[in-house]
């Protein structure tokens, strides 16, 4: 049973390349293509493909926004990404709006047949050096949140509680609702592991918060 692809591409000569490399191989045969979010919709409701090879880049809605489309009008379909963009944010949200594969549109012919039987047999794809990159990138960000836990706004609502303010008077001071204050008092005790507003005044002092301009001064 053939592999039933689509591809959605604006180049028209991009498009005529993969489905040559593709309709070469056993097993995988091309069913359709668009050049944009409007008929890669078309497609993929009138062809029921097995696979949907999409580009980011594209004119109206981009490849990423019309993941959710294209998978309500053909549940049963995977998505792979074939895109130039290399940055592993791009990555993350193709998988959140329901991609299996990423891949770039620098990688071998193989790598493509090899990523699409992949992700239409189950699995999960992703270039190997975005792969790469995207191990790197979480090993920062998980460094950066060990060194220091709290974002900006929060090292803010954290100085003015260690000076006395209330909630009132921080979201005042912020202009932020009192209710957004409460929350971001909650998760500073929360990722600090603290218990009381001693505790609290501690922390700040040893970070010398209090000796640091605010939107307080």
């Amino acid at each position: 049973m053939n592999i039933r692809v689509l591809i959605v591409d604006d180049h028209a000569v991009v498009r005529s390349g993969l489905r040559r490399v593709l309709d070469s191989e056993d097993g995988i045969e091309v069913v359709g293509e668009a050049g944009d979010s409007q008929h890669a919709i078309f497609e993929a409701r009138a062809k029921r493909p097995d696979v949907i090879l999409m580009d980011v880049v594209m004119p109206g809605k981009n490849g990423i926004e019309t993941i959710p489309d294209v998978l309500r009008e053909s549940p049963g379909a995977k998505v792979l990404i074939l895109s130039m963009q290399d940055d592993p944010h791009y990555v993350r949200e193709a998988f959140a709006a329901g991609a299996e594969g990423y891949i770039l549109k620098e990688a071998a012919d193989t790598d493509l047949v090899a990523a699409v039987r992949e992700v239409a047999g189950g699995g999960s794809y992703v270039h190997p050096t975005l792969g790469a990159r995207m191990v790197s990138a979480e090993a920062e960000e998980r460094k950066r949140a060990e060194a220091d836990p709290l974002s900006d706004r929060e090292r803010d609502v954290l100085r003015l509680l260690a000076l006395g303010h209330t909630n009132q008077e921080i979201a005042g001071a912020l202009y932020i609702s009192v209710r957004t204050a409460e929350t971001h008092r909650a998760h500073i005790m929360q990722k600090l592991h603290l218990q009381t507003r001693a505790q609290l005044v501690r922390y700040a002092l040893a970070e010398g918060l209090l000796n640091a301009e605010g939107p307080a001064d």
